[in-house]
């Protein structure tokens, strides 16, 4: 974990090797939120899913999706998503 804003609100997670981000959380307008990397096959996939999930809040919005944590998405879903953004930095 990291906090690269040298701001408590923003907390980094981060892959060790290549030190790529994988997911921020953040709180925003009274919810807990987590940007997470997406793929751009999926990324239009879960937007429409879940309202709960928009494009990346201060983040570049093709490659990141926020997820509010409002309690609308299963939490095997959020799972998957953070799963799904790690497995893309692994890569790199």
């Amino acid at each position: 974990m990291d906090a690269p804003f040298h701001d408590d609100n923003w907390i980094l997670f981060r892959y060790k090797k290549n030190k790529r981000a994988f997911a921020w959380t953040y709180e925003r307008n009274g919810n807990i939120c987590v940007n997470v990397k997406v793929d751009s096959e999926w990324r239009d996939f879960w937007r429409s899913a879940y309202a709960s999930v928009l494009p990346g809040y201060h983040q570049n919005k093709e490659h990141w999706n926020t997820i509010i944590l409002d309690g609308s998405i299963p939490d095997d879903e959020i799972k998957r998503m953070v799963a799904e953004s790690y497995d893309l930095i692994v890569k790199k």
